[in-house]
């Protein structure tokens, strides 16, 4: 019989696991944002992680833990060392690569010549082929995918403090969430993007040979993104983020006395171990999202799908060796992950309410399809992610909310059916271009790439 809670897996503490646990207690709670490994053992989520996706005899491991919160403490070198010295690097970084016009400034800046050895062609361990079968499996449900991005990666990501107060503090995704929202949107669609999309009707868009090509939209996103959470980082750590006032309360444990950003407590703002989380929501929650609500999919997309946002966090300044290896270790990693962060459900509100209300912001207050679309989305966070999360939220109950499953035998039905007759797969694919391209709408408005 599985014991109630995970305790920590060290060969050189204790045999008895109570005590392992309170010997431990040291190792892992250095940072405030830290809690203890069985302090939340019952939130939903990590009940159905632990008893559908890991193994029986399962144990959180000490050098994960130890792994984990040794890399609060580091952002990103490379960027980091360049913003230090004052240097923007995408825009010069993309000349140098794409238009070879090399920046005599810069020329002899090792971290810049760096991020241009890792920017200039693929890793040795990347394989093109499965990247692909990951991102056609990706992009093969876009109302599936936007679901699972709002209401699933995002929204659980804000019952974590340590994930909402950057975002909280540079006003992101509370001031202008459907921009905010829609640009996430576009990276997850720049990084799935693949030679058999049909993109023959986009303006000055040159067709992509292959997945992550160098150069490609997902590339310098990439870059850019890259280049966005260095500032970010670097302007929270100065204490300059400041549009958490009046949203949050005042805790001390938010800043230092001089408003700079409290590292002791939450380790530096955008760390690896944080990313390596927001890898996780981008990939393997909405991998899982889309086979719980009926999508078929192999284990060979699987693994694509992890080896595709594999190399998109490497380009994002994710350390590769702290990446997990495969889905079990993924489950693995995310389950501890998840364990030892304190939760603060107030923190995250004003981000899920800003997010929640974007259906009716865009069609009207007293519009009832906007109305039905808010119930929807919480209703997909509640049946996916848990009620305890969508209570701590403020995220409203559906008598209905069930009926987000009834998406389960028609993708599964529809998925068997192109599996087995390319007629249907053909009219399916014609749907999914055609569907895409309606979830593109602020896109192509507002987005040079999609215009």
């Amino acid at each position: 019989m599985k014991p109630k809670d995970a305790f920590i897996n060290d060969s050189s503490t204790p045999s008895d696991p109570l005590v392992q646990d309170k010997v431990s207690v040291p190792s892992y709670q250095r940072h405030g944002r830290t809690t203890a490994i069985t302090d939340h053992s019952d939130l939903q989520v990590l009940r159905r992680i632990r008893r559908y996706l890991l193994p029986r005899d399962f144990t959180v491991s000490q050098s994960l833990l130890d792994e984990m919160v040794a890399g609060y403490d580091i952002g990103d070198p490379l960027a980091d060392a360049l913003a230090t010295d004052g240097v923007r690097f995408a825009k010069p970084l993309q000349k140098l690569i794409i238009d070879d016009q090399p920046n005599v400034n810069l020329a002899t800046n090792p971290s810049f010549n760096s991020l241009t050895e890792q920017f200039s062609s693929h890793p040795d361990w990347f394989d093109p082929k499965l990247a692909q079968i990951g991102a056609v499996a990706y992009r093969r449900y876009p109302l599936m995918l936007i679901w699972l991005l709002r209401n699933v990666a995002l929204m659980a990501g804000y019952s974590i403090p340590a994930l909402s107060l950057p975002l909280i503090q540079t006003g992101a995704l509370m001031h202008d969430a459907l921009p905010r929202l829609m640009r996430t949107y576009a990276y997850i669609l720049a990084v799935s993007e693949h030679p058999q999309l049909d993109l023959s009707a986009r303006n000055n868009c040159k067709p992509i040979d292959q997945v992550l090509a160098i150069g490609s939209e997902g590339w310098r996103q990439s870059i850019q993104v890259r280049q966005i959470h260095t500032l970010v980082r670097q302007n929270l750590l100065k204490g300059k983020g400041n549009a958490a006032k009046g949203v949050i309360p005042n805790a001390d444990q938010h800043h230092n006395p001089d408003g700079t950003w409290n590292t002791a407590y939450w380790g530096v703002p955008i760390n690896q171990t944080d990313m390596i989380a927001t890898h996780l929501q981008f990939s393997l929650l909405i991998m899982r999202g889309l086979q719980l609500l009926g999508a078929r999919i192999s284990k060979e997309e699987a693994e694509g799908i992890l080896h595709l946002w594999n190399l998109a966090s490497y380009w994002m300044g994710v350390d590769l060796q702290r990446l997990p290896k495969d889905e079990s270790a993924c489950w693995e990693w995310l389950y501890t992950y998840l364990s030892i962060q304190q939760l603060d459900f107030k923190m995250g509100r004003p981000l899920a309410k800003a997010l929640h209300d974007l259906p009716r912001q865009l069609m009207g207050e007293d519009n009832r399809r906007g109305r039905f679309v808010e119930m929807v989305n919480a209703s997909v966070t509640r049946t996916l992610v848990g009620d305890d999360i969508g209570d701590g939220l403020d995220l409203p109950r559906s008598k209905v909310r069930f009926g987000v499953l009834s998406s389960v035998p028609i993708l599964f039905a529809l998925d068997t059916a192109r599996q087995h007759n390319s007629g249907i797969a053909d009219k399916l694919e014609q749907f999914r271009a055609k569907r895409q391209d309606n979830m593109n709408w602020w896109l192509k408005k507002n987005d040079d790439y999609y215009k």
